[in-house]
């Protein structure tokens, strides 16, 4: 979670920053991220040991890195999570004015969790969230199952199987 205001202006002009708020019933999480595209080759040789996980982060990752993670902790100290499962569709449904991605991650344990998401403007929000809503409820879409987010569930997955 973040307040997006509170990060490094540095940070906040970066083209690599990735603001995001997860809407459910009974409330919100605003997150951010700085993204960076990877091979998937990359990821593999990590995960295979032939190259140091810090290789997949670039230079502003490893500042951000460096300026927050608690005292005395380095990248030799991280555990490499997963794999997960991810399958992701975008899409522009008839009768709806925006974008969906459907996201289905499949953790080890063979449960999942389903994401549905849309983008817009901060100041569109609460217009798309609503608009979003009654889209889904009209094609039968249950909204009252149990919230949760994907990164949370994953994060708590894999820090049970560490050793």
């Amino acid at each position: 979670p973040v307040v997006p205001a509170e990060l490094p202006k540095k940070v906040r002009r970066s083209p690599a920053l990735v603001v995001e708020v997860d809407a459910m019933p009974g409330g919100y999480v605003c997150s951010a991220a700085l993204k960076r595209s990877l091979d998937n080759s990359e990821v593999r040789e990590v995960a295979e040991g032939e190259r140091p996980l810090r290789s997949l982060f670039s230079k502003e990752q490893r500042e951000f890195f460096a300026a927050h993670a608690p005292e005395g902790v380095g990248f030799d100290d991280l555990s490499l999570l997963g794999p997960i499962v991810v399958l992701k569709l975008k899409f522009k449904p008839v009768d709806f004015d925006q974008k969906l991605v459907v996201e289905l991650w499949n953790y080890p344990d063979n449960s999942r969790i389903l994401e549905l998401s849309t983008k817009c403007v901060p100041t569109e929000a609460l217009g798309a969230a609503m608009e979003a809503k009654a889209f889904l409820r009209g094609r039968g879409v249950d909204l009252t199952g149990e919230q949760q987010t994907k990164t949370k569930t994953a994060l708590d997955y894999f820090s049970k199987n560490l050793s």
